[in-house]
């Protein structure tokens, strides 16, 4: 009887325990779905926030770009197209004469705190791909249509803006008397064999170099005529060269 007694108590302390794990882990358990379940959720509002902001930055930028076309004061081709530049810094730009019509493509990131369960989460990253077209009717102002494309629409320019800081950072630190055509050729293309750079001219006026490339994308798809400019003495860093897109080389 003692031993049935002390078997019984033995069961009863091992079905409690049992009970108070199956308690706990599932407290646990819940717990950690709610979190997952919440963090997810708070992703999503961040993320879609991300995405409402890189779209309206995109459209208040293509507003800006229009009216600064309008007081341009010029209908050079070529000086409108450093005018989307500079406030857009799209790395692609086309122009079609027959409709008087630019489109930039570029693309645009913004970050947002992402929540995580593990390590405290961090910062991630939106990107979308907007190509504008910026359009004048004979007697009316320049408009801006702002459109949001795949990412592969915006790949090359990527590549292409890519490819145009590492001429500018070259370009600046040229020697002066490098600043010429073949100069700038083995500067963007030591080996000879690539396909990036088409050095177009190097010309020197008054105190300012100015070399012209055309600037492939990786994929080959697309290309860009780029104007790179830098004080003719020898002055070393990224920041005593520009770059800017030309309609032509």
């Amino acid at each position: 009887m003692v031993t049935s007694r002390a078997t019984g108590l033995v069961t009863t302390g091992c079905l409690t325990v049992l009970a108070v794990l199956i308690v706990v882990f599932g407290t646990v358990a819940s717990w950690l779905w709610y979190r997952a379940w919440h963090d997810g959720k708070v992703n999503d509002e961040r993320r879609e926030a991300a995405y409402v902001s890189i779209r309206q930055q995109a459209r208040d930028t293509a507003d800006d770009t229009a009216r600064a076309l309008g007081t341009a004061g010029t209908t050079d081709a070529d000086a409108l197209t450093e005018v989307i530049w500079r406030h857009s810094e799209a790395p692609v730009i086309t122009y079609d004469a027959s409709r008087q019509a630019f489109t930039a493509t570029a693309t645009s990131h913004a970050e947002y705190p992402r929540k995580a369960l593990l390590h405290g989460g961090g910062p991630d990253m939106v990107t979308r791909c907007f190509v504008v077209a910026y359009t004048r009717h004979p007697g009316r102002a320049w408009t801006s249509r702002v459109s949001e494309r795949a990412a592969d629409a915006c790949r090359p320019g990527t590549g292409i803006s890519g490819a145009v800081n590492l001429a500018r950072t070259r370009i600046a630190n040229l020697h002066t008397e490098d600043l010429t055509r073949a100069g700038v050729r083995k500067a963007l293309d030591p080996t000879g064999r690539g396909r990036t750079y088409d050095v177009r001219s190097a010309a020197h006026e008054k105190d300012t170099a100015t070399v012209s490339v055309l600037v492939t994308a990786p994929e080959a798809t697309t290309a860009q005529c780029y104007r790179f400019t830098r004080p003719v003495q020898d002055v070393s860093g990224p920041n005593s060269a520009t770059a800017v897109p030309a309609l032509s080389c």
